[in-house]
């Protein structure tokens, strides 16, 4: 399904250089960010105090935040959970506080609101989740992370080549790694949602490379003269349709789920857009080039004809 057609192929090889020294720049100042600064873990990696509470009517949450503040508790997460009636807060695991209490004082804390006496809060569900927990919880998601690389590599190299696995592996950790710098950069929450949506950006990444690849393969095979940049300008362009509606129509979901998601899916979706925007440029600009740079070429996919024997033809059986 195509909205529109290019003609004339984009010479978009011709700045293979400057968009890799963007990307570059750009993965160093994202590996800084997470060097200096770190990411700002959530209570599932931290550990912490998770409570589910219930208002006869929706209460104010900029009003709960402000009072939890007030009475100690900060770094609290007050969002919506399910209904605008009920409430999720995240406490976080502080020094020298005795976990067991930590429910009873923002029960207490919330009753003490204005309106308590005509919205008056209750406690439906309390978990704690330990430091030795969250410990886990991040090593089991860092091990996925492997694995999800080691079978993207190896799918790439058994359908193509091994030129075409390298280049789609550094382009797609090269999302992986921007996402993490925008979250240490500016301090958001990494929670396992977060952690949710940077897997599936190395899926949809990948997925958008299969495609490029899928046509520079086609057209080695079917269009002769051409040189490797050539290859790859027009394998490019001859996707373009394809990545708008795609990406278009995926950033449309994710958008309104950034607008009208709330807080719980707020961080989801922002780490998504980001690595929407991020996986068009490097599948496009930056695994095409290093596949390029790799020494791709035509007679790696189009099998040399056998010549015939000296003195062999077709007529008649030989025995």
């Amino acid at each position: 399904m195509e909205f529109f057609r290019i003609r004339k192929d984009i010479p978009f090889m011709r700045h293979a250089l400057v968009f890799n020294v963007v990307s570059l720049i750009t993965f160093i100042l994202a590996v800084v960010f997470l060097s200096t600064k770190g990411l700002h873990f959530s209570i599932e990696f931290t550990g912490g105090t998770l409570m589910e509470i219930s208002y006869p009517q929706a209460p104010d949450l900029e009003k709960l935040r402000t009072k939890l503040e007030g009475d100690g508790f900060t770094d609290t997460q007050v969002q919506n959970f399910g209904t605008s009636r009920d409430v999720l807060i995240r406490v976080p695991l502080a020094k020298d506080t005795v976990t067991a209490k930590i429910g009873e004082r923002v029960m207490s804390s919330l009753a003490a609101a204005p309106d308590a006496a005509t919205n008056a809060p209750q406690l439906k569900r309390i978990e704690f989740v330990g430091p030795q927990v969250g410990k886990e919880l991040a090593s089991d998601g860092a091990l996925a992370l492997l694995l999800v690389v080691i079978g993207i590599v190896v799918y790439l190299a058994i359908r193509f080549e091994w030129r075409f696995a390298v280049s789609a592996i550094i382009a797609n950790l090269h999302d992986v790694v921007i996402i993490l710098g925008f979250f240490a950069f500016f301090q958001w929450e990494f929670s396992l949602p977060v952690l949710a949506a940077v897997l599936a950006v190395l899926g949809y990444s990948v997925n958008e490379s299969v495609v490029v690849f899928d046509r520079v393969r086609e057209t080695f095979k079917k269009k002769r003269g051409l040189t490797t940049p050539e290859v790859l300008n027009h394998a490019i362009t001859g996707t373009i349709s394809r990545t708008i509606i795609t990406h278009g129509c995926t950033q449309m979901m994710v958008t309104s789920m950034l607008i009208f998601g709330g807080a719980a899916l707020h961080y989801f979706a922002l780490a998504l857009t980001i690595g929407i925007c991020f996986g068009i440029y490097s599948s496009v600009l930056v695994a095409s080039p290093l596949v390029m740079w790799l020494g791709v070429s035509r007679e790696q996919f189009v099998q040399p004809k056998k010549e015939r024997p000296a003195g062999m033809t077709d007529d008649g059986a030989v025995v």
